[in-house]
Formats: structure tokens, C-alpha cells, sequence
């Protein structure tokens, strides 16, 4: 039979229909290819198997078609790609954990160590005179004290002009001097004679109420004290009164240490007050003994005049 012969049941040589490759299986379930391997613990790679292509294909690789495809394991561990497609370089740098390109230094780290120690410098400089202006301001601006006095060119000539304020930090000023309100009294005995007390410091005695007192009373705290500077408010220096309130100054004032003489008097507890007469001793409070300011300690005295105790405070309106 002629090997060229067309019939069915003739072998056909390498030019025949279907190729040097012989007859194509018919299409199954899979396809053409057969069936695929079952995917592997790396994932579905096909026939391949846990390994990726990441070089040049067969037809792309110097040699033509015949040249063999490079393949990387894809497994967990492998050597992440150096981008742009190729394979780590063997013996070369270690990759990075994560696969992640190092991240760049920023602000005062990017700078060399000379750079560095200069900007720390420079903030410290900033910081400092940040804190000098602040405390001159504040000195300015608070009132006189051991500072002030001592330095008290220096702080003018930081502020002024420039940094001059027109305005007060504390008001009132704080008080360096402690004022205390002493009365006496004459008192009619009830044989008939007239005694004078000496002086009592009512202010001592509210000290004295307050020193050791977890609570003590509003009363105890403020009220000789307010009373004290109602009255100084509402009087000249020669203790005449200045307005209607003046007056009403006086008889609170009086009617408050009528009744502390009552209560704390000995003698006046014993008879009938018949007129009181207070005064105020007013001492400056000791410097420190670092600050070489001297002050003197001499008390000054206030003394009112004599008030005539009404009819109806001496006998016991006030008690």
C-alpha cells in the first residue's frame, strides 16, 4: 500500500495532518493538557509545582528556543525579588525582614553629628532666653521685693522700652506688714469706781483661735479684720469720718470690741463698760536673713479716740 494513500487506516508520516506531534487527544474534562497536578502546600501552581518563573522564557533567553527557563522556589523563607523582575544575587546583601526597603531619616536625624550637636545648641540657646525674658517680665511686673530691689536696674533696662506692660499682675499687693487691733476700756465697777484695762490684742487672740483649728469659723477669721478695714477706708488719716458711711464704720467697729471686751476681759466682764478706745499696731514682717534688707521692727501706732459706749451696748445690748 502506498504510504502516501489517503485512507483512514494508513500511518502518515511527519508532514501528516496532525503534526511531528502526533494525533491530539480529544478535549476531556481538564482540556487539552490532561489533567492539572493537585495544588501543592504552596498553592495552586499547575504542573509546576512550587516554583515561579522570575527569569527569561525560552524564547526571550540568549540562545533562542532552546534555552532553559530559570526557576525560583517560592516557597515561605525564599529570598524576596530584587524589583524590577530578577533573582536575588547570590552572596549578596542580605534583604530586608518583612521584604520593605529601609525607610529614610527625616528632620534632625538626617543630619551629620556636627550638624546635629549645632541644632541642639541652637534650641537650647532659644529656650534659655525664652526663660530670662519671662522672669524679667514677671519681675517687672510683681511687686517690690528683695529681687527687685537688688536687680532692679538690670530688669528696667531688659524690659524698657521694648517690652514695656501696662498692666498689673497682682492686685492688691500682697502685704508685708502685720496690723493688729487692740482695745481698752473704762469700766464702772459695781462699788461705784471707774478702772481702766490695759491693752488687749484682739488680733492675738484670733490667732491663737485659729492656730490648730481644722475649720476654723468665718467669724473668727474676718470679722475684726474687715471691720478694721471698713473703718480705715472711710476715715482720713486724722480719723475723721469721710461720708455717711464713716459713722456707720465707727459704731460697728465699736459694738464689735464692746463685746469682745465682755467676753474676754477679766475686768469688763466684772462691770459696766462705759467707753473704749482702740488702736492699731502696725509691724513690718522680717526680711530673710539671706537677703540683707534691713527694715525696721518698731511697731507704729493708730490710736483712735475715746467713743462713749452707748446706753444700750453697756448694759449688755451686745453680749
Amino acid at each position: 500500500m502506498d504510504a502516501y494513500d489517503e485512507d483512514s487506516d494508513a500511518r502518515h508520516g511527519p508532514d501528516g495532518p496532525h503534526g511531528s506531534d502526533g494525533p491530539h487527544a480529544p478535549d476531556g474534562p481538564y482540556g487539552s493538557d490532561g489533567p492539572h497536578a493537585p495544588d501543592g502546600p504552596y498553592g495552586p501552581y499547575g504542573s509546576d509545582g512550587p516554583y515561579r518563573s522570575d527569569g527569561p522564557s525560552r524564547s526571550d533567553a540568549p540562545g533562542g528556543a532552546g534555552a532553559v527557563r530559570a526557576r525560583v522556589p517560592a516557597g515561605p523563607g525564599a529570598p524576596a525579588p530584587v524589583p524590577g523582575g530578577s533573582a536575588p544575587v547570590p552572596g549578596g546583601s542580605a534583604p530586608v525582614p518583612g521584604g520593605s526597603l529601609p525607610v529614610p531619616r527625616s528632620g534632625v536625624a538626617a543630619l551629620s553629628p556636627r550638624y546635629q550637636v549645632g541644632a541642639a545648641l541652637a534650641v537650647a540657646l532659644v529656650a534659655v532666653t525664652a526663660c530670662v525674658h519671662l522672669g524679667m517680665v514677671f519681675l517687672s511686673l510683681a511687686p517690690a521685693n528683695t529681687v527687685t530691689k537688688r536687680h532692679g536696674k538690670a530688669i528696667e533696662e531688659w524690659v524698657y522700652p521694648e517690652f514695656e506692660q501696662n498692666w498689673k499682675l497682682f492686685a492688691p499687693n500682697p502685704l508685708q506688714q502685720n496690723i493688729a487691733v487692740q482695745v481698752r476700756a473704762d469700766v464702772l465697777m459695781p462699788n461705784g469706781t471707774t478702772t481702766t484695762t490695759g491693752w488687749n490684742d484682739l488680733s492675738v487672740q484670733d490667732g491663737k483661735a485659729i492656730d490648730g483649728s481644722l475649720l476654723p469659723s468665718h467669724t473668727v477669721q474676718n470679722e475684726l479684720r474687715r471691720a478694721w478695714d471698713f473703718f480705715v477706708t472711710t476715715h482720713g488719716a486724722d480719723n475723721s469720718p469721710i461720708g455717711i458711711r464713716g459713722s456707720l464704720s465707727e459704731q460697728y467697729l465699736r459694738r464689735i470690741v464692746v463685746m469682745r471686751m465682755y467676753e474676754q476681759d477679766a475686768t469688763s466682764n466684772k462691770g459696766t463698760i462705759q467707753r473704749v478706745e482702740v488702736r492699731s499696731s502696725t509691724t513690718n514682717v522680717p526680711p530673710p536673713n539671706w537677703s540683707g534688707e534691713k527694715v525696721s521692727d518698731t511697731p507704729v501706732y493708730r490710736v483712735l479716740p475715746w467713743w462713749t459706749v452707748t446706753a444700750d451696748e453697756a448694759n449688755g445690748g451686745v453680749r
